[in-house]
């Protein structure tokens, strides 16, 4: 009798769970892969998700050491040069001057990376390796 209970109870959890997927299953938009509604029960895909989403305070932290790195080996910063055009997937490290001056609007002083739209965020650093903007 004792068996008998928790086998019914683990076939009742089994078409519940069953059915609770072909729920969501159902309910998915026509043209949405079913794949999609995989990755909503389990979570799997969150992990990509996150290597994708880069930390701010990350890439800042980054920057400010390659920025100093090159200080030491005696990198000239007064025309505001691109540190790195892949600091981060995504990101570019710039040393520009606070406030602007019109060197720092020269493509030749700015990472091709950013301009050309293969990276979408920046670190800008002044030449004292101090962070003046993330983007």
């Amino acid at each position: 009798m004792k068996y008998t209970i928790i086998i019914l109870l683990i076939i009742f959890m089994i078409f519940a769970s069953a059915w609770y997927v072909f729920k969501k299953i159902s309910k998915t938009p026509t043209g949405e892969k079913i794949g999609q509604t995989v990755e909503d029960i389990t979570g799997i895909g969150l992990i990509e998700k996150k290597k994708t989403q880069i930390d701010p305070s990350l890439a800042k932290i980054k920057a400010t050491e390659l920025c100093r790195a090159k200080k030491i080996e005696g990198i000239n910063f007064s025309q505001g040069p691109c540190l790195s055009n892949d600091l981060m997937p995504d990101w570019v490290a710039d040393i520009a001057h606070n406030p602007r001056q019109p060197i720092d609007n020269e493509p030749e002083n700015q990472c091709s990376a950013f301009r050309e739209g293969k990276a979408h965020h920046f670190v800008e650093l002044n030449e004292n390796c101090e962070v003046i903007k993330v983007y």
